[in-house]
């Protein structure tokens, strides 16, 4: 039950990505149509900065999982599996840190901007809370990730993005490994 849970959150972050990649597009293609008719789209590039960084912060689970995040395996990769458990297991208590980190201080970012009620200083007066809503909602879902992955580690079990790096490898598809 938990992990169908989980999933479907990964999942639906990496829509919401996907939908924010769209909006960029959409946006993109209407300035483009906008200037032939000698016209403009107000707040254009703030709208697309603000979906480029949703764009990358809610895909950052779903990448994380599918071991599709840059990883540099030099040393964890020689280890023998009890040692490489050990380190892995590590690595990411320290990457949950960092990331609870982050997901604080964005956070409390978002809700001091809401506080304040801030807004972008452009031609169109957003609501600057809502584009950095997407920043600690996406780094929450990749500690929650990375928590996800520490358990399977401490249960004896193969991360997740380690399963999918072999798949991906067993079909002949390095296109992800550097």
């Amino acid at each position: 039950m938990m992990r169908r849970l989980l999933d479907a959150l990964y999942t639906a972050a990496a829509g919401l990505a996907a939908l924010s990649l769209l909006g960029i597009f959409l946006v993109m293609m209407a300035q483009v149509l906008l200037r032939e008719l000698r016209m403009q789209l107000p707040a254009a590039d703030d709208v697309s900065a603000y979906l480029c960084v949703a764009t990358t912060f809610f895909a950052l689970a779903a990448t994380f999982k599918r071991g599709e995040l840059i990883r540099v395996g030099m040393v964890i990769d020689r280890l023998r599996p009890f040692p490489r458990r050990v380190m892995e297991a590590l690595v990411l208590v320290m990457a949950a840190v960092i990331m609870a980190y982050v997901t604080w201080w964005t956070g409390q970012d978002m809700l001091f901007s809401l506080e304040i009620e801030e807004v972008a200083q452009g031609t169109v007066p957003i609501p600057l809370w809502i584009p950095k809503l997407a920043m600690p909602l996406g780094a929450g879902l990749l500690l929650v990730a990375i928590l996800d992955e520490l358990v399977t580690v401490l249960r004896g079990a193969k991360p997740s993005y380690v399963v999918a790096a072999e798949e991906r490898a067993a079909s002949g598809d390095f296109s992800a490994e550097l």
